[in-house]
């Protein structure tokens, strides 16, 4: 089976496993772990499984359009297969495609897909499906209007059928990490054709390749998911993924509720980042009532995000002033329980670009007073800001702090609440002054470059900085590792003059589970096709082929 070796592209960074809650939180072993130990027999054949997500995905799945969270992701990695996945090693490595190799400059990569494998309708997996879905994607297959993907995709030149299974993309500057754009944080699926084609229902006509067909969907309910009989992957007993005959995916927004739930057994398993949920959790654990897997590998930053397009903050003392008056480590107390890392920039520990000490401002109310009074003297008083977050109790918790601490030097603000998806919405359309959020996954440091780019509709923060610009340029096109790491860690450090957002902390996620429920830690999540062991990082969801469920 042939993978990205021979090129050893070490697109995720350097695989560093940080562990910090298996010693800080109680009840897990930490990232791979479970709670009633190692020995859980071998995988059983059936049953069923909800899932409790944080969030609904009102606008669905039609892939290429779709704003998808973590909680979207679940689900569409239960529902599709990406061409390429992430391993242990931090490499991408084909997936559904069988091979992804590049021409010596890195100006033209061809894309193997495997043989035999169809989609949920019956329809097989062909290079021309897999062409009109990348072209979907960029924005140049008609009935899909993608909006964020066009700018992840735009150094794409052309995408050409060159066999059967064979799709050659040619791009417009070396791009040494594009297989890492093949999975796109779990986001880039391959869709069927029908639904890639359906113009009324293709948010809601799911139809991939993946170990779950959708069998019904009541938004704000619960979606259900069935086995797909003809999934491609095999298990280790000979016959193919998954164990589950169903899976439930149910939506409960307050992470406190979603424990509430696991203890009663309304759900069988959950996912969280919140710091009170997981105190709770350890809790249940040393009950033995629930198992804790829990990841920081690979993490994505909580941060506040600044419209840098809007006064005050289109002026960096603004921006530092409100960077100075945060305690980072009684935020860490308050808000985080003392279990999470304070983060230090948008390259998470382990990842290319990582640095413990970016220069991004420490706590300082008289400078910062001083900096606000200076801004106020030259342009008059501060307009009216508001800080926008989700309803779960933890972020209206952080918005209060946020109003709290700004409020000492002199910047007041007010508090709104919005759905998870509408507040992406509002980060899309800039209708946003400030806004809770968590982003920027570890993976190669280019796939944020959608998010930093002036020119980008992804770049929610406005940043335009011609020197950002310049140096994700050379970090997309730049083979030497060395060279692409010191790249990328003076963006870190532009970041952390220019406080274009707040840092807070490193986010770590908890899949918390039923005893009975298996397969979603690393000593028992499935290998990847070629053999490899799997990823440790959580910010991306997990697969669920592997999920299985006993009776006791």
């Amino acid at each position: 089976m042939t993978s990205l070796r021979p090129r050893r592209l070490r697109l995720l960074g350097l695989g560093v496993a940080l562990a910090l809650l298996a010693t800080a939180c109680g009840g897990g072993k930490g990232d791979g772990g479970t709670a009633s130990g190692d020995d859980v027999g071998d995988p059983v054949r059936g049953g069923s499984v909800s899932y409790g997500l944080e969030a609904e995905t009102g606008d669905g799945w039609c892939l290429q359009e779709a704003q998808l969270a973590i909680s979207g992701i679940m689900v569409a990695r239960s529902i599709y297969d990406t061409l390429t996945a992430p391993n242990a090693e931090g490499e991408y490595v084909p997936y559904l495609a069988r091979s992804v190799d590049p021409n010596d400059d890195f100006t033209e990569w061809t894309i193997t897909l495997r043989d035999g494998v169809t989609f949920h309708d019956g329809s097989d997996l062909t290079a021309e499906v897999v062409k009109n879905n990348l072209d979907a994607y960029r924005g140049q297959y008609e009935g899909r209007s993608p909006l964020l993907f066009v700018f992840v995709l735009d150094n794409i030149d052309t995408v050409e059928v060159t066999g059967d299974l064979e799709v050659t993309v040619t791009t417009k500057v070396p791009w040494v990490a594009f297989p890492a754009f093949l999975f796109s944080s779990g986001r880039l699926g391959i869709s069927g054709q029908a639904q890639l084609d359906d113009a009324e229902r293709c948010d809601s006509n799911l139809i991939g390749t993946g170990p779950f067909e959708l069998q019904s969907w009541e938004k704000g309910r619960e979606l259900i998911a069935e086995k797909n009989p003809d999934y491609w992957q095999e298990a280790p007993d000979g016959q193919p993924y998954p164990y589950l005959d169903e899976l439930r995916f149910t939506p409960i927004v307050e992470a406190e509720q979603r424990v509430n739930a696991l203890e009663s057994g309304e759900i069988d398993l959950m996912h969280t980042s919140q710091a009170q949920a997981f105190l709770t959790l350890d809790d249940l654990a040393e009950e033995g009532i629930v198992d804790n897997r829990d990841s920081e590998d690979y993490a994505e930053v909580a941060f506040l995000q600044i419209n840098t397009s809007k006064p005050p903050f289109d002026d960096v003392r603004i921006r530092r002033a409100m960077a100075m008056s945060i305690d980072r480590q009684d935020y860490r107390e308050v808000i985080t329980r003392g279990l999470f890392t304070m983060a230090s920039g948008p390259y998470g520990p382990g990842s290319v670009g990582y640095l413990e000490d970016a220069g991004y401002p420490t706590q300082d109310l008289d400078g910062a007073r001083a900096l606000v009074a200076e801004y106020e003297a030259e342009k008059g008083p501060l307009p009216p800001i508001t800080l926008q977050d989700t309803p779960d109790a933890g972020a209206r918790e952080t918005a209060v702090y946020y109003q709290q601490a700004f409020a000492e030097i002199g910047i007041d603000i007010e508090l709104a609440t919005v759905q998870q998806d509408k507040q992406i919405d509002n980060a899309i359309s800039g209708e946003y002054d400030l806004t809770g959020f968590r982003n920027y996954p570890g993976g190669d440091p280019d796939e944020l470059t959608v998010w930093f780019k002036s020119t980008s509709p992804a770049n929610f923060s406005r940043i335009d900085d011609p020197e950002i610009d310049r140096l994700l340029d050379e970090g997309r096109s730049e083979p030497d590792p060395d060279a692409r790491a010191a790249i990328y860690e003076e963006i870190n450090r532009r970041f952390g003059s220019e406080a274009y957002s707040l840092w807070a902390n490193w986010t770590t996620w908890r899949v918390s589970a039923q005893p009975t429920v298996h397969g979603y830690t690393l000593d028992t999540l499935p290998k990847l096709p070629d053999g490899s062991d799997p990823f440790p990082g959580l910010a991306t969801g997990h697969p669920t082929q592997g999920l299985w469920v006993t009776s006791s």
